[in-house]
């Protein structure tokens, strides 16, 4: 989760309260900052192993291109064109079941995930299925009515595996993957290209992007020769560096909070089968399982799921299982899917897969907000511009078998104009009584996109969020109660001990296509925590950043970034020493 990430630390124990009420703010230090700087051997060894992996992917094309070149030995493996955006597909559409051409993106969601299609399950894959989601994906001109792409003899990829490997890189880094098909898509046009963006369909969470095609192919399958398959097994790699005026920590700035180092963020491996939703006239289903390292971790866990990592041990690096899902498809309307499991929370813009974002670090408002859901979540297609979903989960950040976990609601409603340049989602998300637990946050949550023409288009988010009965740890009331381990108090008025803690935020990005391969934009963002009770400090925080994204190919990403944070009513950058904060940084992000 996202937001049990401070507390106090001293030898080697967490406290969540040293709040000095002169100047009403905490002395803030991350959870896992001192194993940042005390890190063990096991964990530096496996930065090590990072690097030379990655150093050896780069070369690899290099290396083995040649030696591949005429080795025939083994049968030919078609390789689709590559997609990169974990969104929709985006491409020349028109209404109606609409003919959509392949260029190369992925498919998005609030989840991540694409696919490609094995065989490992029997008999023939089904016509290709789009799931919202899916960072980085290769689309693949893949299969029409569940043909393979056929390709020339020149884009063909031939020898051992590693040598179709090479070459899959070293055909998409020169552009030279062929295009794929035309595939069908119901529902409205994209209005996006991806890439340069994340995704080309405006995005909704807890569901596949229903109606559209699976059209993507990676790296990793193509040179398994298991492109058809419907089953995949795909993900990426993304490191990163930064430069900042703190030099303690980063926080409330997101992901990066260790500042001036250069870290492995994250590793990632998808395994998924995703339902045929472009057909209207049978069951279907797919499933989804990750596997998520890093350091980015401590946003992602969630309280029994391998949270020990975090709440007990206090590790820099950690490992995450962070989906695990069913999707149940149904040829309701214009299609109902039914996900059950463990989700991302439902609404917003940004995701917690790196490919699935603008740009490298995260705003405020995502910060703070809920992360995964375990439960099951109803989406309905009414027509090609509205949908309702429905759900109950256990709530925010928390397995099924802890003690916080209670029955919560989930409702949202999605609308697209009939020219797709608007979209709106509204949501209720994880509605219960709102008394203090894990991460309980009442969270109502609205997004609208905008598509000014064929070059910029904005993304506006703003959320209200609160929670009930939250411990004083203020320093103003006798006998306080203790918070509960990963979830802050808030800072309430004297001799009260518990309060209610809300907050409210609001971000804007506005983004502009200057090629297939090279975007820019700009994110302006406001975060108001009344009470302390996400940040560790009372008071207003603001960022605006600038950032690019550049591609090479469809399987690596340069993000760099300029950003500057301002806390308005107390010192809340540095631990809580310093009010502005200047921070530079860019990852990097290759796919597999």
């Amino acid at each position: 989760m996202k937001r049990h990430l401070f507390a106090f630390t001293a030898s080697d124990q967490v406290y969540f309260a040293n709040f000095d009420p002169v100047k009403r703010r905490g002395d803030v230090i991350l959870m896992n900052f001192r194993n940042h700087v005390d890190k063990s051997a096991v964990e530096g060894g496996k930065w090590a192993a990072f690097i030379v992996v990655a150093a050896l992917a780069l070369a690899l094309p290099l290396q083995s291109q040649q030696s591949a070149i005429g080795d025939s030995a083994e049968a030919p493996a078609s390789v689709s064109q590559p997609a990169n955006a974990p969104r929709r597909q985006a491409q020349q559409v028109q209404l109606g079941p609409t003919v959509v051409h392949k260029r190369i993106q992925q498919p998005s969601e609030r989840s991540p995930i694409h696919r490609t299609t094995v065989v490992l399950d029997a008999g023939p894959p089904a016509a290709p299925s789009s799931i919202a989601g899916n960072p980085d994906p290769q689309q693949t001109g893949s299969a029409q009515n569940g043909q393979t792409p056929t390709t020339t003899k020149d884009h063909t990829l031939t020898g051992n595996f590693l040598h179709r490997l090479a070459q899959f890189y070293s055909q998409d880094w020169a552009g030279a993957n062929p295009a794929g098909p035309f595939v069908t898509k119901r529902g409205l046009p994209p209005p996006l290209d991806s890439p340069p963006f994340p995704f080309s369909d405006w995005g909704y969470g807890g569901a596949p992007d229903i109606g559209a095609p699976d059209g993507n192919t990676y790296p990793l399958m193509s040179a398994l020769k298991l492109d058809n398959s419907r089953t995949k097994v795909y993900g990426w790699v993304a490191g990163s560096f930064n430069f900042s005026t703190s030099a303690k920590n980063n926080f409330p700035l997101s992901y990066d909070i260790f500042p001036n180092k250069i870290g492995l963020n994250q590793a990632v491996v998808y395994i998924e089968r995703l339902p045929d939703t472009v057909q209207n006239t049978h069951f279907d289903w797919g499933y989804h399982v990750t596997g998520f390292f890093g350091t980015d971790y401590r946003f992602t866990t969630a309280k029994g799921y391998f949270s020990q990592q975090l709440l007990q041990s206090n590790k820099q690096y950690g490992f995450d299982p962070v989906l695990e899902y069913f999707d149940l498809y149904f040829p309701v309307k214009d299609g109902l899917n039914i996900r059950i499991g463990r989700f991302l929370s439902v609404p917003g813009i940004e995701a917690q897969l790196a490919p699935n974002n603008y740009n490298m670090t995260h705003s405020l408002l995502y910060t703070i907000d809920p992360f995964t859901d375990t439960g099951a979540i109803a989406s309905l297609k009414l027509n090609k511009q509205w949908m309702v979903q429905f759900g109950v989960s256990g709530g925010h950040d928390v397995a099924l078998w802890t003690d916080d976990a209670k029955a919560s609601g989930i409702f949202c409603m999605n609308y697209s104009t009939a020219s797709n340049r608007d979209n709106f989602y509204g949501c209720a998300n994880g509605i219960n009584d709102g008394k203090y637990a894990y991460n309980n946050l009442q969270h109502y949550d609205f997004t609208w996109y905008h598509k000014f023409n064929s070059k910029w288009h904005m993304a506006t988010e703003a959320w209200y969020m609160y929670e009930r009965e939250v411990p004083n740890v203020a320093g103003n009331v006798a006998n306080p109660i203790k918070p509960e381990l990963g979830a802050n108090g808030a800072f309430c008025a004297a001799g009260q001990l518990r309060c209610t803690a809300p907050e409210y935020a609001i971000v804007n990005y506005i983004n502009r296509e200057v090629t297939s391969k090279f975007m820019f934009g700009f994110r302006s963002d406001l975060l108001n925590d009344k009470k302390g009770q996400r940040t560790g400090i009372v008071g207003k925080y603001t960022e605006n950043t600038f950032y690019l994204t550049k591609y090479i190919g469809t399987t690596v990403m340069f993000r760099p970034e300029l950003r500057f944070d301002h806390s308005w009513d107390r010192e809340g950058y540095n631990n809580g020493t310093a009010r502005n904060q200047l921070f530079f940084g860019m990852d990097v992000i290759y796919k597999f």
